[in-house]
């Protein structure tokens, strides 16, 4: 048996409740975790205005916009931004670090998990389908970082394998 992830370790985030007004909240409720990796973990603000409406999150001058008017919320794209910007607001305080703030699952079932990026490669050894190994959560459609499919291993295999199918069927 390969490396087990500590499931009691898992972070609730929903990626839902991140991006309606959720960010500092969850940021909040993980510093004395983030502390453990940084000295002192940053102040993050709102910014939000229900008329408009529209939500950013403003973290070491970095300003994230959630959702605005102006931008497209089609396919759940405020989620995304939602997790893009709290994986960012944690990971570019961890530079220094040899933890990252990694992803599990998604949308309302997103979770965080502190990892090394040795242990998030075990975890990925150990974890026959590639939807629940950790990741760094991205902006690029669809998957938005979240592995999928088959594992390579896997893909791989049955790609070699296939012109001799034929042979043993």
């Amino acid at each position: 048996m390969g490396f087990a992830l500590d499931y009691s370790k898992l972070i609730q985030l929903d990626a839902e409740d991140l991006a309606e007004t959720g960010i500092k909240k969850a940021y909040d409720s993980i510093r004395a975790e983030l502390s453990r990796f940084v000295p002192e973990p940053a102040e993050v603000q709102e910014g939000i205005d229900p008329d408009a409406p529209s939500y950013t999150v403003i973290c070491r001058g970095r300003e994230y916009a959630i959702y605005s008017p102006a931008l497209p919320d089609d396919a759940g794209e405020s989620w995304a931004r939602a997790t893009d910007a709290f994986f960012s607001i944690v990971n570019d305080q961890l530079a220094n670090s040899e933890y990252r703030l990694y992803a599990v699952n998604g949308g309302n079932d997103l979770f965080g998990m502190f990892l090394t990026p040795s242990e998030c490669e075990a975890a990925r050894q150990s974890l026959p389908q590639r939807k629940d190994w950790p990741y760094l959560p991205t902006l690029e459609r669809p998957w938005y970082g979240q592995p999928h499919g088959e594992p390579l291993h896997k893909s791989l295999l049955k790609a070699l394998l296939s012109p001799f199918k034929s042979r043993f069927s």
